[in-house]
């Protein structure tokens, strides 16, 4: 691995050059900065709640080398559900960036598109109609084939000769309507113990995360984030329109159809675990980008990042501020959520 460092750019590229990109400085102290404030989050957000913990007692007990007082407070109640949140987050910040750059709308988010939708939707017909018959612990798996379900059906009413952006908001629009629908009925038809469960799943929350919620959402983060990665040059290119894309070698279409496979297998892992966090995903890649710029590379981290302090500070808000309550998380995602939303609206009136 070597490095050149330029006035603005540092270039990194493997031995054999089959890895390379470029880096400014600025992001790479801002990228060490939000990783330092992840790990910072882990120590202090697990010794916050009705207990306090130091950081030192934190650290001591998530190495083993405590006395074991805090061994349940720390390893099973709380170190779980920041892991969580934190996962969540991430996978829900890079999965909207992928969106925002496959669509080339600053609007696009997983909860706009249908994604959340159809997880939302399988995981209510799961409760209602499955839930005292199955292991509860196939929840995740629902609420991804329904991601996945309704995804591949946007995508495929949007073909015609190829996909175009604006044919996948529309419809994924559309079916998300379609399915928040269906999930009210079921909602309506269901017992009032199950539509307790399911409205608050469908809120967002991270209340009961266990060590199995952290495996679950591991291997999506860990290979679904460095995948999307893989494709800036891709999505760079394709910022500039299919035929300039096409123009430059990219395979539009079959990278497309990818990069919306893993924004679907995040946002699905995500929810199935986590529920159903409103506007995380259109909040985090904005605020990447403002930071970061618009080079996907650089853009990919920062929207992991930002989007697992998101999710972690609603938590932690939600968990700490209205003790005894529990609020979920997802509460605040959308209290913050909504008014953004509402500003991109009438920021970007002119172009959309």
């Amino acid at each position: 691995m070597s490095f050149r460092l330029s006035n603005r750019e540092m270039t990194v590229r493997s031995r054999g050059g089959g890895v390379s990109f470029q880096i400014r400085p600025r992001t790479a102290l801002l990228i060490l900065g939000l990783s330092a404030a992840v790990i910072i989050a882990i120590v202090f957000g697990t010794g916050w709640g009705e207990q306090y913990i130091s950081p030192l007692g934190v650290w001591q007990t998530i190495w083993g080398t405590g006395q074991g007082e805090y061994d349940f407070i720390i390893m099973t109640l709380r170190l779980p559900r920041v892991l969580v949140s934190l996962l969540a987050g991430a996978a829900l910040g890079v999965s909207g960036a992928v969106l925002q750059g496959v669509i080339r709308n600053p609007l696009a988010s997983p909860d706009i598109i249908g994604i959340t939708g159809g997880a939302s939707a399988a995981a209510v017909g799961f409760l209602a109609f499955l839930g005292g018959t199955v292991s509860i612990k196939l929840l995740p798996l629902a609420a991804i084939l329904g991601a996945l379900a309704v995804s591949l059906l946007v995508y495929a009413l949007s073909w015609n000769k190829g996909v175009s952006p604006v044919r996948l908001v529309l419809i994924g629009t559309g079916l998300s309507a379609a399915a928040s629908a269906a999930t009210t009925l079921m909602l309506v038809l269901s017992s009032d113990t199950t539509a307790g469960q399911a409205y608050i799943w469908m809120t967002g929350s991270v209340y009961g995360s266990t060590w199995d919620d952290v495996a679950t959402l591991l291997p999506a983060v860990i290979i679904g984030i460095p995948l999307a990665a893989l494709f800036a040059r891709s999505l760079n290119a394709q910022e500039l329109g299919d035929d300039t894309a096409g123009g430059l070698g990219v395979a539009v279409q079959p990278h497309r159809l990818v990069l919306l496979l893993i924004s679907v297998v995040l946002a699905g892992f995500a929810v199935s675990v986590a529920g159903a966090l409103g506007f995380v995903g259109l909040i985090a890649p904005h605020v990447a980008r403002k930071w970061a710029g618009r080079p996907f590379g650089a853009l990919t981290a920062v929207s992991a990042l930002c989007g697992a302090l998101l999710v972690f500070l609603a938590d932690l808000i939600a968990r700490t501020v209205f003790y005894p309550l529990d609020v979920p998380a997802g509460v605040f995602t959308a209290g913050v959520g909504a008014p953004f939303f509402i500003y991109l609206l009438f920021h970007n009136r002119n172009r959309l």
